[in-house]
């Protein structure tokens, strides 16, 4: 992990940087004389036309198809009425979602599947109807209609408004006389009648066309603002499938993560110290065979083992403070973070304000995400300072970790900081990195306090 920790710093590329200036360079309109002419004004606008009519026929067919599905329930023939209309609602979200990835460009999941109890025809309708997802659509489909019609008729009056009068000088110099008129009428009555006429007038209405041109684009955009809302809503997973899905999802961190310890742990027995043991015993077995032809030697190796047994319970000691340590237990995270600072190469200040301990399993990972955090710090930092705070902010355990390395840590896929924050994820955890290239670099990890 610490590797990937090292890469990530100076992973900020000038190309990047490039970018940016390449995009302030081209839009140096401001965005109201922009915003009529972008893609996704046109974008927008075309989802509102479309609206129209997509809305219609699914307020028509749903209206209809369950007006006739709750007539019949007195009889059997609604049941299977009903689930059809609900089916076809979900078919009309699908297409919704695709329309709103185009033209919104909003991202929307697919919704949970229909989960069947058995096989059929009876099966799937009872799946259907039992569904949130199902009546969650006809829901959209009824709903969407009114609003519907009224952004339609709005967008396309004010686009129809600002544009002709925008354009309105360049078809009165086409058109000076249409009809006995001298321009376009403005108030008339039966004695008085007002035409827009003369250059004044002409300009002032282009101007005004202009405003209605400008304001267009973020009309259209406020009224897509509820289409995204009913779509996001109505349309995506629900929250409560959602949290199915992300707990499934940190379910699988967490097996991984044990599966991987065990495998480091096996590892570190088997080449560390179980090696040492070996040689160990083999050593004792050679100098009691010495011991009375040749005393010394037998002493020289007997002094050797002495060493490797030292060695080998320095190692147990290290590996069992990777698993859990004995001060993190006994004296808390104050402690056993202070005893981790000491070993970092790079001076540290530990700062622990916590009213009580956490649940034992928060503890162990605040206590092992510092440890990662400073190791990195030590390998690839090139800090001369760093500084540990920990405190509690109401129902949530806060962690941060500064130094004035030289910065470009990336929490991006693939690098160690990324498996820290699925670990965190694994428990409602937040890993959040703040470090510009020459930094200085500030991590923040927030666990649930659990108590």
């Amino acid at each position: 992990m610490a590797t990937e920790y090292g890469q990530g710093y100076g992973s900020h590329s000038g190309p990047g940087f490039r970018g940016a200036g390449a995009d302030e360079r081209r839009h140096r309109l401001p965005a109201p004389l922009r915003a009529p002419i972008e893609a996704r004004s046109w974008r927008e606008f075309g989802y509102v036309m479309l609206s129209f009519p997509i809305s219609v026929v699914m307020f028509t067919f749903t209206v209809t198809m369950f007006s006739l599905g709750a007539g019949l329930l007195i009889t059997f023939v609604g049941v299977p009425v009903l689930a059809a209309t609900l089916a076809s609602c979900r078919g009309f979200g699908s297409l919704e979602r695709a329309r709103a990835r185009a033209l919104l460009r909003l991202e929307v999941a697919e919704p949970e599947p229909l989960r069947m109890k058995g096989h059929g025809a009876l099966a799937w309708m009872g799946a259907v109807l039992k569904s949130g997802t199902s009546w969650r659509h006809l829901l959209y489909a009824v709903l969407h209609f009114p609003w519907a019609v009224f952004s339609f008729v709005v967008a396309l009056n004010v686009w129809a408004y600002g544009w002709a009068l925008l354009t309105y000088p360049l078809w009165f110099w086409i058109f000076p006389m249409y009809g006995g008129q001298g321009g376009l009428q403005l108030y008339g009555d039966g004695t008085h009648s007002i035409y827009l006429d003369n250059p004044f007038e002409v300009t002032v209405t282009a101007l005004v066309g202009l405003l209605f041109t400008m304001a267009t684009p973020w009309i259209v955009r406020a009224l897509t603002t509820v289409d995204r809302l009913m779509v996001h809503g109505l349309l995506g997973p629900s929250k409560l499938a959602t949290r199915v899905v992300e707990l499934e999802s940190d379910r699988g961190v967490v097996v991984d993560t044990a599966a991987a310890d065990l495998r480091r742990i096996e590892r570190d027995l088997h080449d560390g110290a179980q090696a040492r043991l070996v040689n160990l015993a083999m050593g004792l077995g050679l100098a009691k065979e010495k011991l009375t032809e040749d005393p010394q030697a037998a002493a020289r190796m007997v002094d050797e083992a002495h060493g490797e047994v030292k060695t080998a319970l320095q190692e147990l000691r290290d590996l069992a403070r990777g698993i859990h340590p004995a001060v993190l237990t006994d004296r808390g995270l104050d402690a056993a973070l202070s005893a981790v600072a000491s070993r970092c190469t790079v001076p540290v200040q530990v700062e622990v304000d916590l009213p009580s301990r956490p649940a034992p399993a928060i503890e162990g990972i605040a206590y092992f995400t510092v440890s990662e955090l400073l190791q990195n710090i030590s390998k690839h930092s090139r800090a001369t300072v760093a500084m540990v705070d920990v405190w509690r902010v109401e129902n949530r355990l806060m962690i941060q970790v500064t130094d004035n390395g030289v910065g470009g840590a990336d929490v991006s896929g693939g690098s160690g900081l990324a498996g820290l924050a699925e670990r965190l994820d694994a428990v409602d955890g937040i890993l959040v990195v703040d470090s510009p290239v020459a930094g200085p670099t500030r991590i923040t990890a927030e666990l649930p306090w659990r108590g």
